[in-house]
């Protein structure tokens, strides 16, 4: 019977409960894998968390996301998915665990910011391997599991900048233009299967990252900010991570081969 939460008395079933979900690039601190997965918890859905080699900070979203009421059963593994056969593995790790794979949410990425002409080969090809690679052998891997069970959803997380350009962003954006793409391209091939394919785009998110360049220079951080982000702040990692529960929920039933951009208006200039 599906885990269920109280609210003052009244029994509500989470959105994704009995639902198994994989979620790579889960252990950033302040980072959206984490979130999707504290919200994915908090919703009644079992959990792979996968990142590369962060067994400490896997440990520390597993056991938050376990504490949640409602939360399902929570695993983590170590996977490398710049390797070749990583992303098979990690779907093939999952199945054991759980029987099924109902969500599988691509999130792992790099970035690295070079001008163009000072990407080497070594760069290109771990980019491609963890943003593109990845994700296009995990989603096939996947597809023989969500068609026995009778469907499923593969959440990519792409970015704004597989819309626009920006400095020393030129592969990323490559990358990620190229996520979106194939999005729409399993979209088209599965959706008669049940199978729903949709990508979200994150705009500016306070990320650690973003965290940690503010704190170099708050005043010039925040002015740029304001200058680039119409609504004047960046976006939160929970804000991300709702737009995933409603795309892993049965609410979404009709949205396939989608893009969904969350940028606080980044890209409407």
């Amino acid at each position: 019977m599906p885990d269920s939460k109280s609210i003052k008395g009244v029994s509500i079933i989470g959105q994704l409960a009995g639902k198994v979900a994989v979620i790579t690039g889960a252990s950033s601190e302040k980072g959206i894998g984490s979130a999707i997965a504290t919200r994915y918890a908090q919703e009644g859905a079992s959990i792979l968390l996968v990142a590369e080699g962060t067994v400490e900070r896997l440990e520390q979203v597993q056991r938050e996301c376990a504490s949640l009421p409602g939360a399902g059963r929570i695993e983590y593994r170590v996977f490398d998915l710049a390797q070749r056969g990583a992303a098979e593995r990690m779907i093939e790790e999952a199945a054991r665990l759980f029987g099924r794979i109902d969500v599988l949410v691509n999130n792992a990425a790099i970035r690295a910011a070079y001008d163009f002409g000072d990407y080497t080969r070594d760069v290109f090809d771990k980019m491609i391997a963890v943003n593109l690679a990845a994700p296009f052998f995990a989603s096939q891997a996947v597809l023989p599991i969500m068609r026995k069970q009778g469907g499923g959803r593969i959440i990519n997380i792409a970015s704004q900048m597989a819309k626009v350009t920006y400095s020393q962003r030129g592969l990323y954006g490559l990358t990620k233009a190229a996520l979106v793409h194939l999005t729409k391209s399993i979209a088209y091939e599965v959706g008669h299967e049940n199978i729903m394919v949709n990508s979200i785009s994150p705009g500016p998110i306070r990320t650690q990252f973003t965290i940690d360049r503010e704190a170099k220079d708050p005043g010039e951080w925040q002015r740029r900010v304001k200058s680039y982000v119409p609504i004047g702040r960046l976006g939160e990692p929970e804000e991300i991570a709702d737009v995933a529960v409603f795309l892993a929920s049965t609410k979404a039933t009709f949205l396939q081969g989608e893009d969904i951009c969350i940028d606080g208006g980044y890209t409407s200039h």
